[in-house]
C-alpha cells in the first residue's frame, strides 16, 4: 500500500495512499464523492440546526478534507504523485477535526477559531507552495489564488465569530461540495484506472490534461472574489462604527441628585439652520435606585425671547450597545425616529431627548425596562433646564416612538412621584413597545423579530440574574444574538450577523423555550407600563405595522378603557412601523395640532376615544 522513491527507495506514504485510493473499484470512490456532497449539502443549508449536530458535522468534514487531500480529492488523476506539503494540508485538516469530534460541547466562538485556524494555515501551506520549483505557471496561480482566499476567509472567521456559520457554508461547505463531485468525476472516468495502473508500473504519474489544470486555476482565481469581497466589506463596517469620546465618561464622583447637569457642549449634528443645540451629561437614576448617567441632545429656536415648551423626545430602538447613542449617530434624530425636528422649531418649542443609560454612557442599556427609562426621560428636562443659554419653559410635553413610545407611557407613569417638579402637559405614544409580552410572543413569527429579540434578551440578562442566554436561546444561535447585541440597529454590521443567522437557514429562530414563560415572561409583564397615566394620553398606531402589532396593540388599549383611563387612540391605514412617523404621514399634523392643544391647556375629551380604521 506504501509506494517507495526510486531515486532515493525512501517511502512515501502520500503517494502510496493515493495509489491505494486509485485501485479501489470505482463504485467505492463514487460512494466517498457522494458522501462529501452530502455533508457540504447539509453544511451549507442548515448550519444552525444545533450546536451538537453542528459540531459533528464541522469535525467529520474537516477529517474528509484530509482524507480527500491525502488521496487527491479529485483535484488530480489518481496516480499523480502528490506534492508533499499536501501531507502537511492533510494533517491539519484531520487534526482539526479530531479535535472538534473529540469535544463536541465546543462553543460556537472555539468553533470559530479552530476552523479559522485551519483556514489560515491551510492557506499559508497553499501560498508557500506557490513558489515551489518545477511547477506548472497554472499551478502556481492556483495555488497562490487558493492561499489567499483561504487566509482571507480564515481571518474572516475570526474577526466575526457569528459569521462563522455563514463561512462554514459557503466556504467550507462549497469546498466539500467540489471535491466530492471531484471524486465522482475522476472515478467515474474509465481511463482512469488504466492511468493508475500505468503510474504503479512506471512510477510515472499521467499529466492531468490542460483544461483540467486550468479549471482548477480559474476556480482558485474566483475563489478570491468572494474573499476580497468579504475582506473590504469587513473593514468598511469596522470603520462604520460611531466611536464613543471622552464626553460621556462619568466623573470620578457621581451626585446623588438625579437629573444633575455634569456637562454640556455645543453640537450641531442635524441640527436645523434655525436652531442652536447641545449634548449634555447628567445624572439619573438606575432600576435599583442607584445614581446613574445618561446622556442626550437639546436643540431650541435660535432666535425669540425663550421660556420654549419642551417636547421631551424618548427616541425608538437603535440598539443595546454603548455606542448606539443618537448622539454619536452621523443621523442623530433620525437613527431614533425623530424626522420632525423643523417642525418643532418651526412652532416654537424646544427638543430634549435622551440618549437613555448605557447608550453613550456606561451599561447595561435598560432595553424595553420601564422604570429607568422612564427617570431618564424625566431627568433630561431637569438637567436640560440647567443650561441657561438654552432658556427652557416649564411647560412639557412628550413624545416617544416604539421603544420609546413605552418610555414615553412610562414617563406618563413615574412623572407625578419620581419628578413633581416636571409637570407634564401631555404624553403622545406614538406605535409604543407597550404589552411587552405581546411583542415577545409575536417577535418569532416577524420579519426583523430575531432582531429585536436578540437586543431584550441581552438588555434583560444584564439586568435581572434569572434571565439567562441558556433557557432562552438555541445553542447555535448564541453567538451570534450576543453579537447581535453588540451592535446598533441601523450598523451595518448588524446585517453580518442577520446573514449569519437567517440567510443560509430555512429555519431562523432563536429561541429555546417561549419568552413569555419563566423569568423572561415574568420580566416583560412587570415592565408592561400600567395603566396609570394620569395627562392626557394620545396613542398613535399604523394599521400596517409588520412589528407592532395592531392586534397587540388593540388589546393593550382595552385594558387602560377598562381601567378608566383617558386615552385618544388614533390607528392610521397603511402606515407601517417606521412610516407613522415619516413626515408625510398624516399622523405628524395631527400631532402637531394635538400638542399645541395640550400647551394652550384646552380640554381633552374624557374617556377612551377611538379613530381610524
Amino acid at each position: 500500500m506504501l509506494a517507495f522513491n526510486l531515486a532515493g527507495g525512501e517511502m512515501d506514504p502520500i503517494a502510496g495512499l493515493r495509489r491505494w485510493f486509485a485501485r479501489l473499484p470505482s463504485w467505492v470512490r463514487v460512494a466517498v464523492g457522494v458522501l462529501t456532497i452530502a455533508l457540504g449539502v447539509v453544511i451549507t443549508f442548515r448550519p444552525t440546526t444545533s450546536l451538537g449536530v453542528l459540531a459533528l458535522l464541522i469535525g467529520a468534514g474537516l477529517v474528509l478534507t484530509g482524507v480527500l487531500e491525502l488521496t487527491g480529492g479529485g483535484e488530480v488523476e489518481p496516480g499523480a504523485r502528490p506534492p508533499r506539503w499536501r501531507g502537511l494540508l492533510a494533517g491539519v485538516w484531520i487534526a482539526a477535526g479530531a479535535f472538534v469530534l473529540a469535544w463536541p460541547g465546543l462553543t460556537v466562538r472555539v468553533l470559530a477559531l479552530v476552523v479559522g485556524i485551519a483556514l489560515i494555515l491551510n492557506g499559508v501551506a497553499s501560498g508557500l507552495a506557490a513558489f515551489r520549483r518545477g511547477i506548472t505557471a497554472d499551478a502556481r496561480v492556483a495555488s497562490g489564488a487558493f492561499g489567499v482566499a483561504g487566509v482571507a476567509f480564515g481571518v474572516l472567521a475570526l474577526a466575526w465569530p457569528d459569521i462563522t456559520l455563514l463561512v462554514v457554508a459557503v466556504v467550507f461547505g462549497a469546498r466539500l461540495i467540489m471535491s466530492g463531485v471531484g471524486v465522482v468525476w475522476v472515478s467515474l472516468r474509465p481511463r482512469e484506472r488504466r492511468d493508475a495502473t500505468a503510474a504503479d508500473e512506471t512510477d510515472a504519474a499521467p499529466r492531468p490534461r490542460t483544461w483540467r489544470r486550468w479549471a482548477r486555476t480559474v476556480a482558485a482565481v474566483l475563489a478570491l472574489v468572494p474573499a476580497g469581497v468579504a475582506a473590504s466589506v469587513s473593514l468598511s463596517i469596522s470603520s462604520a462604527s460611531p466611536v464613543v469620546d471622552d464626553f460621556y465618561a462619568a466623573p470620578r464622583t457621581v451626585p446623588d441628585e438625579p437629573g444633575e447637569l455634569i456637562r454640556a457642549a455645543p453640537f450641531t449634528r442635524g441640527v436645523p439652520d434655525d436652531a442652536i443645540g447641545w449634548r449634555i451629561l447628567y445624572t439619573t437614576t438606575n432600576l435599583d435606585g442607584h445614581p446613574a448617567i445618561s446622556s442626550g441632545i437639546v436643540v431650541v429656536p435660535r432666535e425669540g425671547e425663550g421660556d420654549w415648551p419642551v417636547i421631551d423626545w424618548a427616541h425608538g430602538t437603535t440598539g443595546v450597545a454603548q455606542h448606539c447613542a443618537p448622539s454619536l449617530s452621523p443621523e442623530p434624530f433620525e437613527s431614533g425616529a425623530l424626522f420632525v425636528l423643523p417642525e418643532v422649531i418651526a412652532n416654537g418649542w424646544a427638543l430634549v431627548a435622551t440618549d437613555y443609560i448605557g447608550l453613550g454612557t456606561a451599561g447595561p442599556h435598560p432595553y424595553l425596562i420601564g422604570e429607568p427609562t422612564g427617570h431618564a426621560v424625566l431627568d433630561a428636562v431637569r438637567a436640560a433646564r440647567q443650561l441657561d443659554e438654552a432658556r427652557l419653559g416649564e411647560q412639557t410635553v412628550v413624545w416617544g416612538h416604539s421603544q420609546g413610545g413605552g418610555a414615553a407611557l412610562w414617563t406618563g407613569v413615574l412623572a407625578d412621584e419620581y419628578a413633581p417638579d416636571v409637570p407634564l402637559d401631555g404624553v403622545a405614544a406614538l406605535a409604543p413597545a407597550a404589552d411587552l409580552a405581546g411583542l415577545a410572543g409575536d417577535l418569532p413569527s416577524l420579519t426583523g423579530g430575531s432582531l429585536v429579540m436578540s437586543f431584550v434578551i441581552a438588555a434583560y440578562a444584564q439586568v435581572y440574574e434569572d434571565v439567562t442566554y441558556r433557557e432562552y436561546v438555541r445553542p447555535g444561535a448564541e453567538v451570534t444574538v450576543r453579537e447581535m447585541a453588540t451592535r446598533c440597529f441601523a450598523d451595518p454590521a448588524t446585517l453580518v450577523s442577520v446573514l449569519a443567522l437567517m440567510g443560509l437557514s430555512r429555519d431562523p429562530d432563536i429561541l429555546a423555550s417561549d419568552p413569555t414563560s419563566g423569568p423572561l415572561g415574568a420580566r416583560l409583564a412587570a415592565n408592561t407600563p400600567p395603566a396609570d397615566v394620569a395627562v392626557p394620553l394620545l396613542i398613535g398606531q399604523g394599521a400596517a405595522d409588520r412589528l407592532i402589532l395592531r392586534e397587540t396593540q388593540d388589546a393593550y388599549v382595552d385594558g387602560l378603557c377598562a381601567a378608566g383611563r383617558q386615552v385618544d387612540y388614533r390607528v392610521y391605514e397603511g402606515r407601517d412601523h417606521v412610516p407613522l412617523v415619516q413626515p408625510d404621514s398624516p399622523l405628524i399634523p395631527e400631532l402637531l395640532e394635538w400638542t399645541r392643544s395640550r400647551l394652550a391647556g384646552d380640554p381633552v375629551e374624557p374617556g377612551c376615544v377611538r379613530s381610524g380604521p
